[in-house]
């Protein structure tokens, strides 16, 4: 799943992204409330996870806001410090669906996560295998298969190829590549990433005599796109 992680302590945030991705779901950090949701407005998540003390704008707020933007159903979780009790009120009052106490434990936010994800999308959630036509995504495993033959990715090459498909027509930013991919790793060479996409594109086929096709948008990221009917 898409989570949207609202979080202005970069160190925090990473450790957010780095959990959650480790448990299968992509994630885009923000530092302030007016970035996260002026992108909520053009490109859909489906969780928020936001820290409720943010200097740009109050946490009743931002989960008002998000409302509007985001699926009725994406669950949204507020991070509070120790002693926060007027605020846990306020953030369930609020409409938030869960929180959790700073300093987080890493089992106590994937299973938060997974348990409000899995209420809101019963659906996506009742296997662990994504199917995109003949793509096969195991998630659990990292594992990657077509027309039911394994193909040899790397854990980058699974993660990568899995957010094109999430995103199928979508234009991706470099930005929100790296975010999403290279959560750990602040300084990426740009030809890293365009090798990873180079070996996506190759060892999936993605051509379009094949029904796909990976391209460069220029000045800005990559977009998969699915060809034909």
């Amino acid at each position: 799943m898409k989570i949207a992680v609202l979080e202005q302590d970069r160190s925090q945030a990473e450790l957010i992204c780095q959990v959650l991705t480790a448990a299968g779901h992509t994630c885009q950090p923000f530092d302030s409330a007016k970035e996260c949701l002026a992108q909520l407005r053009k490109e859909n998540a489906d969780m928020l996870v936001m820290d409720w003390n943010v200097p740009d704008m109050e946490g009743a707020e931002i989960l008002r806001r998000a409302k509007e933007k985001m699926a009725s159903n994406a669950p949204m979780i507020f991070l509070v410090g120790n002693n926060a009790e007027d605020d846990i009120i306020a953030g369930v009052t609020a409409g938030a669906d869960d929180y959790l106490v700073k300093p987080l434990r890493r089992g106590e936010l994937v299973a938060r996560v997974s348990a409000l994800l899995r209420r809101a999308y019963p659906s996506q959630n009742s296997a662990e295998q994504l199917q995109f036509g003949p793509f096969t995504f195991e998630t659990r495993p990292g594992r990657l298969l077509k027309d039911g033959s394994i193909i040899d990715v790397t854990q980058k090459e699974f993660s990568l190829a899995l957010l094109f498909f999430r995103n199928i027509g979508r234009p991706l930013s470099r930005a929100y590549i790296h975010e999403s991919v290279w959560v750990r790793d602040t300084d990426v060479p740009s030809r890293t990433m365009d090798t990873h996409v180079s070996r996506v594109r190759n060892k999936l086929s993605l051509r379009p005599e094949n029904g796909f096709r990976l391209v460069p948008v220029y000045s800005y990221g990559y977009r998969l796109e699915k060809l034909g009917a």
